[in-house]
């Protein structure tokens, strides 16, 4: 039984069939969610950006590195795409696959689109089918994929990233395969990245897209292949140490990858948010000062990594459950501000802090995936207060409203400094029919 072979024609199912209108619209909110995230990312890492220009000095070309106003080489403009795609932890993801989907995704698709003057719809047709194929590969992995210690974004990213632009261009069968067969020698990803302050998570993505570019080129130029680089000593056991792995199937439980993401509405790790939430609902029984201690339940996969107390950096504090939860405590929200670089040295917020205590709860880690819940105690001098919460906002069980993503995007790109009128602009073009990406990127 080749399994690659198996998957890569219930993919193709995905690309050769009609794609719903509604599946379509939520296509473009991610469009927009990533633009938005990655001009503001830019702008979040303009000092080290401004130092990478200088010692690279990457060469211009006439692709878009968005957020940055500059106009690249192909490969520049897809590795710093990526680089700022995933530099706010803000981007989409899914919490079955433990992964993010659309960084890795339109970090490529988009230059490719200006490339070869490609349309948003036609794009959006390969972003539905790139998510499918990352999604349905986590998913099959998970959570023994992480517990080995990768980051799937930047392994089942490559796979969905390639895929995604293999059509896109119109690859032959033949080449998708190959195509597809590079990118899994290629996939890599070290979730030790979260750890101890560490900046390095958004290069996974970087990589990640740049990778799957590779990928492409080499599946066009004809290099063959293993017959099936699923199967055997290949992809699935490389990335999880087993010969049974068994591939769920695409449309798991009747709803396409994409309408399974989440957008994030707290500017932290996804793994913080039940925490974070259920501070914000408490906030108004409890004074921050009057807090002796708290103490948080999770499932177990949330703790390592996001328990720490010690707070170096903004990086830091993405990835800390105590932190994020400390944020929502005492401003009522967890936004870009709140892990500014200025705000992660506050003596309250860190004060409060180190009173946060993370353990594993085993009836929470006993229904998870389906389920990432938090249960957040605070304890005063004369009571305490619980709270808890499964599904935060911005899970597909707990959406965004319309007005709160437009909020949201305008907040994202009002941090990246662009410009009211240009920021409606994209909003609006990205809706227009017939548009090209071009239309929509040359003036972030």
């Amino acid at each position: 039984m080749n399994k690659s072979i198996i998957f890569l024609n219930e993919i193709d199912t995905i690309w050769s069939n009609s794609i719903p209108k509604y599946v379509f619209e939520r296509a473009r909110r991610s469009l927009l969610d990533y633009l938005a995230v990655t001009c503001a990312g830019a702008r979040f890492q303009e000092n080290k950006l401004t130092k990478y220009w200088q010692f690279a000095e990457p060469e211009e070309g006439a692709f878009r590195a968005i957020g940055t106003g500059n106009d690249l080489v192909l490969k520049e403009a897809i590795f710093l795409n990526g680089l700022n795609g995933h530099a706010l932890d803000f981007d989409d993801g899914t919490n079955s696959g433990i992964i993010h989907l659309g960084s890795p995704i339109f970090s490529l698709l988009i230059p490719l689109s200006q490339r070869y003057r490609i349309s948003v719809d036609d794009m959006l047709k390969a972003a539905i089918v790139g998510y499918e194929a990352s999604y349905t590969m986590a998913v099959s992995i998970q959570p023994g994929h992480k517990a080995l210690g990768y980051h799937a974004t930047g392994t089942c990213g490559t796979l969905g990233a390639t895929l995604a632009a293999a059509y896109m261009l119109g690859f032959s069968e033949d080449e998708r395969f190959q195509a597809f067969a590079s990118a899994c020698v290629a996939a890599s990803g070290m979730l030790k990245v979260l750890d101890d302050g560490s900046e390095l998570k958004p290069y996974n993505v970087a990589k990640t897209a740049l990778l799957s570019l590779t990928a492409l080129q080499l599946g066009k130029s004809g290099f063959k292949g293993h017959a099936d680089p699923l199967g055997g000593r290949g992809f699935l056991k490389m990335m999880t140490g087993k010969d049974d792995v068994e591939l769920k199937p695409v449309l798991l439980n009747g709803t396409y990858a994409i309408m399974k993401s989440y957008t994030k509405p707290y500017a932290s790790c996804r793994y913080t948010h039940p925490s974070v939430e259920a501070a914000i609902h408490l906030r108004n029984k409890v004074r921050p000062e009057d807090v002796e201690a708290i103490e948080i339940k999770t499932y177990d996969l949330a703790v390592a990594g996001h328990d720490h107390t010690d707070i170096p950096g903004s990086y830091s504090a993405k990835m800390s459950i105590p932190y994020a939860t400390a944020a929502g405590l005492i401003y009522g929200k967890a936004g870009l501000q709140e892990f500014s670089e200025a705000a992660v040295k506050g003596i309250d917020i860190l004060n409060l802090t180190k009173k946060v205590k993370v353990t594993a709860d085993e009836e929470l880690s006993s229904v998870f995936p389906g389920i990432q819940a938090a249960i957040v105690k605070i304890i005063t001098k004369d009571e305490e207060y619980t709270e808890r919460v499964d599904f935060p906002k911005g899970e597909p069980e707990n959406p965004l409203t319309d007005s709160e993503f437009r909020s949201r995007y305008d907040a994202l790109m009002e941090y990246a400094g662009v410009n009211a009128e240009i920021s409606n602009d994209v909003f609006e073009t990205v809706y227009k029919n017939n548009a090209t990406v071009n239309e929509v990127v040359c003036k972030l």
